[in-house]
């Protein structure tokens, strides 16, 4: 297992924070509208310090999330099921994780935030219908060479029982890390949404070359793919569903939801060969213009790394048909 997985692993916030329960989970909708109004006030003002709470809804009732769940599946390519992938589990949480994001006092901007990667893992099947408790909370900022990045934390129960986790990883430009130590911002954190761009940035550097494999599909994209995945995820950030909104942050026409690419990665792997537990994981590189094409190998680890022969699991990748240029890798690996 990756060190990014053992440490997914973890269950629960730091020692230290503190829980503030809600009686819903909140709307994308008008968190995102907070979000943008608070963004102009926070700005780089020395080392970074995340609030050190989580937030908890105890009863969520997925009976009537049928349409919905149907809703995901066709668009993502799912088949027809009462099991929720991972990528559902993802949109179920994300408010909970972006009602984090927007309070005052969570240091760094709604606006602008990159969306570098993310690691989930299914520990069992989750079914539509089961009554879950949802936590969430952010952690373990630390530098980065372009400013600071810190990771949401969303959890997903049912009887107790940690049945989902998922970790996204976003940076702030420009912000200051703190020294690390045992504070919330600090060493405690698990490993590596919609908060901002996906795959504008990069928490690596020195990575070796890449060529371009075979391809096993090819995505042909229209320019309402940002919207009818923000009609399944609730994220309605206009870098997704308007060129005017995307110019104003400096692309050329609106950019595909990473998740929306991950998703679709996870659902052609599918059920049978990812099992009912799993980790996830994806790496984001350069977005996805919409309207766009975008070529995908799906590949069974030990052809990608002979070293590693035997192992379970697939490695995808996804990149601009006819060009070099990398959007996306990661794993599916079953547990």
């Amino acid at each position: 297992m990756t060190e990014q997985g053992r440490a997914v692993a973890r269950r629960g916030a730091p020692a230290s924070y503190g829980e503030t329960e809600l009686a819903a989970l909140p709307r994308l909708g008008g968190l995102f509208a907070k979000g943008v109004a608070g963004s102009a006030t926070k700005r780089p003002r020395g080392a970074v310090r995340l609030p050190e709470v989580s937030y908890r809804v105890g009863d969520v009732d997925t009976s009537g999330e049928a349409a919905h769940l149907a809703a995901y599946q066709q668009l993502l390519g799912e088949p027809a099921s009462d099991v929720l992938p991972a990528g559902f589990l993802h949109v179920l949480a994300f408010p909970l994780a972006t009602a984090v994001m927007v309070r005052p006092d969570f240091p760094l901007p709604l606006l602008g935030m990159v969306h570098l990667r993310n690691v989930a893992r299914v520990l069992r099947p989750v079914r539509l219908g089961e009554p879950l408790e949802v936590r969430a909370w952010a952690q373990n900022a630390r530098g980065h060479r372009r400013g600071v990045q810190v990771d949401l934390v969303a959890e997903v129960l049912t009887g107790g029982d940690l049945v989902y986790q998922g970790v996204s990883t976003y940076l702030a430009k420009g912000f200051t890390a703190p020294d690390e130590g045992p504070s919330g911002a600090g060493s405690s954190g698990a490993g590596s949404s919609g908060a901002g761009s996906s795959g504008a940035g990069s928490s690596a550097t020195g990575r070796p070359e890449w060529t371009p494999p075979l391809p096993t599909a090819r995505w042909t994209l229209g320019g309402g793919t940002g919207r009818a995945y923000g009609a399944v995820s609730g994220d309605q950030n206009p870098i997704h569903t308007s060129a005017l909104g995307a110019k104003a942050f400096g692309f050329p026409r609106a950019i595909a939801h990473g998740m929306y690419s991950a998703a679709r990665a996870l659902a052609e792997v599918g059920p049978a060969l990812r099992g009912d537990a799993y980790e996830w994981t994806v790496e984001f590189f350069r977005p996805v213009l919409l309207p766009g094409t975008v070529d995908v190998a799906i590949r069974p680890v030990a052809d990608v790394e002979p070293a590693a022969e035997g192992a379970a699991g697939f490695v995808y990748d996804g990149w601009r048909s006819g060009k070099g240029t990398r959007h996306f890798t990661g794993r599916v690996t079953p547990l």
